[in-house]
């Protein structure tokens, strides 16, 4: 278990310190604003859709080391999945970062995500981690309004 608060620690700073796909899309085909009231995280989210496939996705905003970590993380996994993919990884994140796990295993689907498990023992930095996948799940619905973590 110490291994994985180690790999956690790092990989949160890494994307947190330097979070990938950080920037506006100005061909986005689905954007959404998220906001989650109890940390003052706030992003806006661009998805370029073909053919049902994500070709570019990427975020701005401003956050605490989770939810930035969290929106960079997700970026980089998404990109060339399918829609369908994505939200049955989005599904999966969601569960693993609020349910408990009956066996310890992570979905292999979410890959590098899994290091967000340990999350759920602090509850307020689970809408940290949320917020992006909340904010993907509203710009992939056409949803008006901001999503969030409430």
């Amino acid at each position: 278990m110490s291994d994985l608060r180690d790999l956690y620690q790092e990989v949160i700073i890494d994307h947190g310190r330097r979070p990938r796909n950080l920037r506006r899309l100005e061909d986005a085909t689905h954007r959404a604003d998220g906001y989650n009231p109890l940390c003052g995280d706030r992003l806006t989210l661009y998805v370029k859709t073909s053919g049902g496939v994500v070709e570019d996705i990427c975020f701005e905003g401003s956050g605490c080391a989770i939810s930035t970590a969290s929106s960079s993380m997700l970026t980089e996994l998404l990109k060339g999945k399918r829609e369908e993919e994505a939200r049955a990884i989005l599904a999966a994140f969601v569960s693993l970062v609020t349910a408990p796990l009956d066996d310890d295993r992570v979905p292999p689907e979410l890959g590098k995500l899994a290091v967000f498990a340990g999350v759920k023992e602090f509850p307020s930095r689970v809408k940290c981690a949320t917020l992006a996948w909340h904010t993907l799940e509203a710009a992939l619905d056409g949803r008006e309004g901001e999503a969030s973590t409430e």
